[in-house]
């Protein structure tokens, strides 16, 4: 049986930056495995984890959660049979409904294939006092269907958000563990706790996602060397550009762009002068990091809760290169 860990977070909260730091620690005679599902059509988090010891397997699109589809089963049983992993790690879209998720890890086909351990979820404390997030039923629940909370970024904390969050445990985390974590730094060992919260959640309402022009090339005069896909639902947009590799991008016109487009989420791995750069910015926090091999391609995705002028922002990016391959 493979021990196997969802690890549920709304957007931004960090499931990708704890998912890289404990395959850093993984035990060198164990095999482990990722299922990676995200909003958007590009992909962004499953080349974050690839080449990093752990076989993949990414679900892009935001339909890992629908019972209804075949994307996740069809995933899952394809790291089973190919990888035989000691150890799976699910990560789901951050708008992702965990009821569904829990409910195919439990049934009867996969009770003989999979020891499930704890799900642990990621809070960004400061989420905790938005509306629009302790609004939202999936934030909700997927905090009530954990074992461990794990309030990442805590070294962004104020008194006050450290505090509430305390406070919110107190009134709603019935006995379970918390963890106050930074830049994603948990044990390992939690991974090996059991699944003990059987609480009955409630059904997610399901908002088909409307994929507009998937990952098709737009018809640009000549080519233009990129493509982009648009995606929508569970209330949110998200519109991504990949480039081929041979597109390099200027550093300083690229950091405004990521800094100043006005949209919730953006993340990417782009090329630079100096090699790639990997971006992560939820609301005002931005990440930043300069790696020197240059990346197989470049990819961005940008993620709101409204439709944003795509257009308007796809025309920046484009200035922000440095060629126009």
């Amino acid at each position: 049986m493979t021990k196997t860990n969802l690890i549920t977070g709304f957007l931004g909260s960090g499931k990708t930056t704890t998912i890289q730091h404990l395959l850093r620690q993984k035990p060198a005679n164990e095999n482990w495995a990722i299922l990676v599902n995200e909003f958007g059509e590009i992909g962004i988090d499953g080349t974050l984890l690839s080449n990093q010891g752990a076989t993949l397997k990414e679900i892009p699109g935001g339909c890992m959660c629908c019972v209804n589809g075949l994307p996740m089963p069809v995933g899952l049983n394809m790291l089973l049979k190919q990888a035989k992993p000691d150890r799976l790690l699910i990560e789901p879209t951050g708008l992702g409904h965990p009821k569904q998720i829990l409910s195919l890890l439990t049934s009867e086909f996969y009770q003989p294939l999979l020891d499930l351990r704890a799900t642990l979820c990621l809070v960004d404390a400061r989420q905790l006092q938005q509306q629009r997030y302790y609004e939202n039923e999936n934030f909700r629940d997927q905090l009530a269907s954990a074992d461990i909370i794990l309030a990442s970024k805590s070294d962004t904390y104020t008194e006050h958000d450290t505090a509430a969050f305390i406070q919110w445990h107190q009134n709603n985390a019935l006995s379970r563990p918390y963890y106050l974590i930074e830049q994603g730094n948990v044990p390992t060992e939690i991974l090996d706790n059991p699944r003990l919260n059987l609480q009955e959640l409630p059904d997610g309402t399901h908002h088909h996602h409307v994929q507009k022009n998937g990952l098709a090339a737009l018809s640009l005069p000549g080519g233009q060397g990129w493509r982009r896909a648009l995606n929508q639902g569970q209330g949110y947009f998200s519109c991504g550009w990949i480039f081929e590799p041979e597109t390099c991008f200027s550093t300083g016109a690229l950091l405004d762009w990521v800094r100043l487009s006005p949209v919730e989420r953006v993340k990417g791995i782009m090329r630079i002068p100096e090699g790639t750069m990997v971006f992560n910015r939820q609301g005002l926090d931005l990440k930043i990091e300069t790696q020197p091999v240059a990346p197989v391609d470049s990819r961005v995705e940008l993620i709101h809760s409204a439709e944003a002028p795509w257009n308007h922002l796809q025309l920046e990016l484009l200035k922000a290169r440095i060629n126009k391959s």
